[in-house]
C-alpha cells in the first residue's frame, strides 16, 4: 500500500440534543487532533435523514452542531467545517461504492438491525445502506484516519473492505493513470480515551442516549450550572467507596462511568483521579465532579446558545467548509470516474 497524506475526517449527526458522550467521545477528540493533523469535520445531515426528520427541526440542529463545533474550540479557518449534503460528490461516490460493496457484506452490519429493530421491512434503503454513505464520506478525501467510537468500528471496516476490493477490481486502471499501487487509502479507526463510550448516568451498562426518555440520563452541552449539578449528585451509585485502583472499578460500571467522565473532562487517566479520590464517599467525589463538569462545559454551552442566536455566521463558516472540501473531493471523485471508464465533461 502506498503511502497516503495524512488526513483526519469525521462527521456529527444533526439528531438533535448534543450531549456529553459526543462532547467526550467525539468533538473533545475533534479539538485536540487539529492541533497536530489536517481535520475535516463533517455534519453529516445525509446521514440523518434515514430517518424521517421534520425539516425545521433539522435545519436547526444542522447549525446546532455546528455552534458546538465552534463553541467547543474547532477552528474553522484551520480545520474544514461543512454540511454533508452541500458536497455533492459524497451521494456519487456513494453510488459507485453500492456497486462495489457486497450484499453479504451490509446484510453483517449490527448497528441496522439495532435500529431497524423487529420492524425492519419498514426501515428505510438510506438506513440499510448507510455504512456505504460513510465509506463514501471518508473515502471522497482519500482520509487515511477516523476518530469513531466502538459501535462505529464494523462500519470502518465495511470502508477498508470497499476501498481494498476498489484497488483490486480497478488495480489495472489505477496504476495507467498514475496513481500507483492503490487510489484509496486503508482508513485507520482512531478508538481511544479515557471516555470513548460514555454512559447512561441512570444506567451504567447503557450508552448515554438524546432518546433516552429520562432527562437525568444525560448531561445536555446545553444545560445550565444547576442542571448540570442536578444530574451529576442524582446520578446513579453503588454503596462502596471509590477504590485506589482501577481495577477496582470492575462490575462497577456506574462508578467507572462517574471515573471515566472526570478523568476526560480532567485530561487524566482513571488510575490518576483515583490517586486523589481513593477511598472517598460518592458524595464527595460527586461535589468535585460538579464544579469539574460546570467549569469545562458551562463556557460551551453559553457559546453555542450565542452563535446559535447568529444563524448567519454559522451558514457562511458552512459555505465556506463546504468550498473547501469540495476542492478535494471534486478532482478525487473526478479521478475515481475515470478509472471507472465513465465519459465525463472536461
Amino acid at each position: 500500500m502506498p503511502a497516503f497524506k495524512e488526513l483526519v475526517f469525521s462527521g456529527v449527526q444533526p439528531t438533535g440534543n448534543l450531549h456529553l458522550g459526543n462532547y467526550l467521545g467525539a468533538i473533545k477528540r475533534f479539538v485536540a487532533m487539529q492541533a497536530r493533523s489536517e481535520c475535516i469535520y463533517c455534519v453529516v445531515d445525509l446521514h440523518a435523514i434515514t430517518l424521517w426528520q421534520e425539516p425545521a427541526e433539522l435545519t436547526s440542529q444542522i447549525r446546532e452542531v455546528t455552534a458546538a463545533f465552534l463553541a467547543a474550540g474547532i477552528d474553522p479557518a484551520r480545520s474544514i467545517v461543512f454540511n454533508q449534503s452541500q458536497v455533492p460528490q459524497h451521494a456519487e461516490l456513494a453510488w459507485i461504492f453500492n456497486c462495489v460493496a457486497r450484499l453479504g457484506w451490509l446484510n453483517r452490519m449490527t448497528q441496522f438491525k439495532e435500529k431497524a429493530g423487529k420492524d425492519r421491512e419498514n426501515a428505510s434503503v438510506g438506513l440499510y445502506d448507510y455504512p456505504v454513505l460513510m465509506a463514501a464520506d471518508i473515502l471522497a478525501y482519500r482520509a487515511t484516519h477516523v476518530p469513531v467510537g466502538e459501535d462505529q468500528k464494523q462500519h470502518l471496516e465495511l470502508t477498508r473492505d470497499i476501498a481494498q476490493k476498489f484497488n483490486n477490481d480497478f488495480a489495472g486502471a489505477i496504476a495507467e493513470q498514475g496513481h500507483g499501487e492503490a487510489f484509496f487509502p486503508l482508513t485507520e479507526p482512531l478508538i481511544g480515551g479515557p471516555a470513548a463510550r460514555v454512559m447512561s448516568l441512570r444506567d451504567g451498562t447503557r450508552k448515554m442516549s438524546k432518546s433516552d426518555p429520562s432527562d437525568y440520563s444525560r448531561i445536555n452541552l446545553t444545560d445550565d450550572a444547576d442542571a448540570i449539578a442536578q444530574k451529576v449528585r442524582k446520578a446513579k451509585t453503588d454503596a462502596e467507596p471509590l477504590p485506589a485502583e482501577a481495577a477496582g472499578l470492575d462490575r462497577r460500571p456506574e462508578a467507572d462511568n462517574l471515573v471515566g467522565i472526570f478523568a476526560a473532562l480532567n485530561d487524566a487517566t482513571r488510575e490518576e483521579v483515583l490517586r486523589d479520590y481513593g477511598g472517598a464517599q460518592f458524595s464527595a467525589f460527586k461535589g468535585a465532579l460538579v464544579d469539574l463538569a460546570v467549569a469545562k462545559l458551562g463556557p460551551i454551552g453559553a457559546e453555542m446558545k450565542r452563535l446559535v442566536g447568529d444563524p448567519g455566521h454559522i451558514d457562511r463558516v458552512l459555505a465556506d467548509g463546504a468550498a473547501r472540501a469540495e476542492a478535494i473531493a471534486a478532482p478525487n471523485l473526478a479521478a475515481v470516474k475515470d478509472i471507472v471508464g465513465f465519459v465525463r465533461r472536461r
